[in-house]
Parts: structure tokens; C-alpha cells; sequence
């Protein structure tokens, strides 16, 4: 993707370092900013289902704060190290990769209050994973306390010309997602045990889809990620989202 385009913004959206030491991630962004010329990006996002893993996710703000301290530290060439509680960064350590730049724009996928908070101080965009729920936007926006901050919303799309079967595949791929972060989302206002509502995608024919993403943007999301499965295959489903989406989001 780096050699083939010139002017788009590449990186992950997002990296966990709870599975993948701050130190990789900051050696991965300078090398895809040094082969991008300078187009990189970095998301980060302490994520779900660590338990299933075994990792640890007692006190994830500050695990993150630590995170975000070392990678800036890499990227920049400081190399004064950082003593954390749960990542650390022994003085002289750098990268062994090239640098392009001392800093990259960072992205921040949560649902809590408090980190969203914190990235409103550090990041350049938040991600609101999982949902396409137009009326949490303004809701992220109060938590985040920075009108400078845009928000994400990375939601599960599916498009095709039938678009009934495009919804029934996409509640299949969004099922996993509805049980993380649907209760996480206050303007849901669900009980304990209630079971979410089968939505939280963006799905439909093209026309549909579009609507679906004018209607966030509408409500403040500066970008909307169309994510997986995105069609009948996912050739055919970036396909119609090039050809058929997006020519409707450009009038």
C-alpha cells in the first residue's frame, strides 16, 4: 500500500500493547513511516477478551499512559528511558529502525470516560470501535473535552446490491462486538443481563450504506471506518464501497 499511493494516511487502527511491547510498536510505525515517506499512523487500544489470553488488565489507563510514554520517547530519539509501573524503558535504549520523523499522529480506540478524557491530551483522533450509533458521537465528544480531537467510528459494514442479506451478514459478524461494547454505551441505558439490539453496522446496499455513513458524519464523526467483513468476499465488498459508496459521500 505504501508504494502504490501517495497522499493516504497508513497504520493500524489499532495496535494492542498489552499483546505486543510498546518497543515493537514503535519499531513497526518508523518503519512504515520510513517507507510511506512520512504517511504513517498509529492507533492503539487496550482491546477486549485479554482474559481469554491470560494478560493481566488491572490498572489499563496507566498501562496505556506508559505505553504512549515510551513509544513518543522511541519515535523521538530520547533516549533518557521511562520507569513505569507495567512497561519500562531502560535509559540509552532507541530503535534500531530509521526514523522519518520524531512523531506520528496517534489514535485512541476506548470506551471509557477517563481514557477518553486522557486522549483528548495526547491523541489526534478517537476511536469508537464496534457501533454505528450515531447518537454516541456527541456523547464521546463531551468525554473527550477537545474539539480539536476527531472521532472515529469503526463499524462493521457489509455492502451489497441485496441488501437484506447484507444485514443478516453483518448481525452474524456484529454479535461478538454487541456483547463488549453495548453495554458501554449510555444512551443504550441497558439493564443487567438485558441483551443488546441486534445493530451496531453499517450494512445495506450501496445507497444504504452511504446513508449510514452520512448519518455519523452528520453527528460528528470526522471518519468512519467501513470494517470486515465489508461484502460477499472482501475483494468484492471494497469494490462496491470504491465504486458505488463513495461517489455518493463526495456530492
Amino acid at each position: 500500500m505504501a508504494r502504490v499511493t501517495e497522499r493516504i494516511l497508513l497504520g493500524p487502527a489499532a495496535l494492542n500493547p498489552f499483546t505486543l511491547h510498546p518497543y515493537e510498536i514503535a519499531g513497526q510505525t518508523a518503519m512504515l513511516d520510513a517507507v510511506s515517506n512520512g504517511r504513517a499512523f498509529l492507533g492503539l487500544a487496550k482491546g477486549a477478551w485479554l482474559d481469554r489470553l491470560g494478560i493481566e488488565e488491572e490498572r489499563p489507563l496507566a498501562a496505556m499512559k506508559e505505553a504512549v510514554e515510551i513509544i513518543k520517547a522511541l519515535l523521538a530519539g530520547d533516549d533518557r528511558g521511562v520507569a513505569g509501573e507495567r512497561f519500562t524503558l531502560t535509559p540509552k535504549t532507541v530503535l534500531s529502525y530509521p526514523r522519518t520523523r520524531d512523531s506520528v499522529p496517534l489514535l485512541i480506540g476506548t470506551w471509557g470516560r477517563a481514557t477518553a478524557r486522557w486522549a483528548g491530551t495526547v491523541a489526534y483522533e478517537v476511536k469508537l470501535g464496534g457501533t454505528a450509533n450515531a447518537e454516541f458521537v456527541p456523547v464521546a465528544r463531551e468525554w473527550i473535552a477537545n474539539p480539536a480531537v476527531r472521532i472515529v467510528v469503526g463499524s462493521v459494514s457489509v455492502v451489497d446490491e441485496d441488501g437484506d442479506w447484507a444485514r443478516e451478514r453483518a448481525r452474524a459478524a456484529v454479535a461478538p462486538y454487541l456483547d463488549v461494547v453495548a453495554h458501554l454505551d449510555p444512551t443504550l441505558d441497558l439493564r443487567d443481563g438485558e441483551a443488546p439490539p441486534l445493530e451496531g453496522f453499517i450494512a445495506g446496499t450501496p445507497e444504504e450504506v452511504a446513508a449510514g455513513v452520512i448519518e455519523l458524519r452528520d453527528a460528528g464523526a470526522a471518519r468512519v471506518e467501513l470494517g470486515t467483513p465489508q461484502g460477499r468476499t472482501t475483494t468484492s465488498g471494497v469494490d462496491l464501497i470504491c465504486e458505488r459508496v463513495l461517489p455518493l459521500l463526495r456530492r
